[in-house]
């Protein structure tokens, strides 16, 4: 072959290995573009009837930031949670300051606020506290009505949800709830759901930690109770571990891409569940969150594959005996 037809022949493939790399990328965001023009998965509140998207976003740790430390990941982190067809948002004044950055950089945004009550008074019975914390709570996230109105872990909750009833019907509240994040507090929260009147439930559950399903889920579809659902992630222990391993081909099923949306689609999944609310500080993560939000979810049969695959992984046995956070640290006012 002489000089000038190698030549010729190296710059053929050079174009064509060029061609095929923009017909990569082409066909990448087209995807992505299909991807987010694909309707939003909403989930109704089975006591009025009013929607609201199946991902939303938790605040614990990640939007607690001291005065004067750099917040503009999180400004992005709303605007592109918003953006992307999310709404709930879920906070607490036990947070440190969580309430003051979802109040600062939410305002103006048609967001769905989840507060919590975390108050005792000077003693049982004392409502004085929750009280003047709600007009807090208030100030801080620059509203004068909150969306969902929750008892933080079951605190005081006899004396303190009187009082939500009572800001239910001013409209100083729309909706009450109830939270805990432990698993060994879920009959006292099914307590509450089967014998209250309450309009949303918070409680852990994910593809490892999947005790609610047991009797609190399906007590909660049958009482009209909405459901919110924390710790979907496992605060980044399912990150971790997986961090490895490559998704397996059956994600394709669900339109899954991440291990993210691999175990948000599996929460969302279940019917009895309204939203389920992942923490970030990472613009980039909450958009890859919300991919979760669009495309099919699995059916039963497909979510007891996906708890098969992951249980012949090593260390997903253990998984909730591990410490939260792996890796991670945070610079607010909260400390573990």
């Amino acid at each position: 072959m002489s000089p000038l037809s190698r030549r010729a022949v190296l710059q053929a493939s050079g174009a064509a290995a060029l061609l095929g790399t923009a017909a990569r990328t082409a066909s990448a965001q087209e995807s992505a573009q299909e991807a987010t023009q694909q309707p939003v998965i909403t989930r109704r509140i089975p006591r009025t009837g009013e929607e609201v998207p199946a991902i939303g976003l938790g605040t614990f740790m990640t939007f607690d930031k001291k005065p004067g430390a750099p917040r503009d990941h999180l400004r992005e982190v709303l605007h592109r949670f918003h953006t992307g067809g999310g709404r709930v948002v879920d906070t607490s004044p036990l947070y440190g300051l969580s309430e003051v950055t979802v109040g600062d950089f939410g305002n103006g945004l048609d967001l769905f606020i989840a507060d919590k009550a975390w108050a005792t008074g000077e003693y049982l019975g004392d409502d004085s506290q929750v009280r003047r914390q709600f007009e807090q709570s208030l100030t801080r996230v620059w509203r004068t009505q909150i969306d969902v109105m929750q008892v933080h872990s079951l605190v005081n909750a006899d004396a303190i949800l009187p009082v939500l009833r009572t800001w239910k019907r001013e409209g100083r509240i729309r909706y009450l709830g109830v939270t805990h994040h432990d698993p060994a507090y879920l009959p006292f929260l099914e307590r509450y759901v089967r014998d209250g009147d309450l309009d949303f439930v918070q409680v852990s559950y994910s593809i490892r930690n999947r005790a609610a399903e047991q009797r609190l889920l399906p007590l909660a579809a049958d009482k009209g109770t909405a459901v919110l659902v924390n710790m979907p992630l496992e605060k980044a222990r399912l990150h971790h571990l997986l961090r490895n391993q490559q998704l397996p081909g059956f994600a394709a099923e669900i339109g899954a891409t991440s291990w993210a949306q691999f175990f948000l689609k599996w929460v969302i999944g279940h019917p009895a569940v309204t939203c389920a609310l992942p923490a970030t500080t990472n613009p980039d993560h909450v958009v890859d969150n919300l991919g979760a939000l669009r495309g099919p979810l699995p059916d039963q049969r497909l979510r007891d594959r996906m708890v098969r695959h992951l249980e012949a992984v090593p260390g997903f046995a253990d998984l909730l005996t591990t410490p939260w956070y792996p890796g991670k640290t945070f610079d607010g006012l909260v400390r573990l």
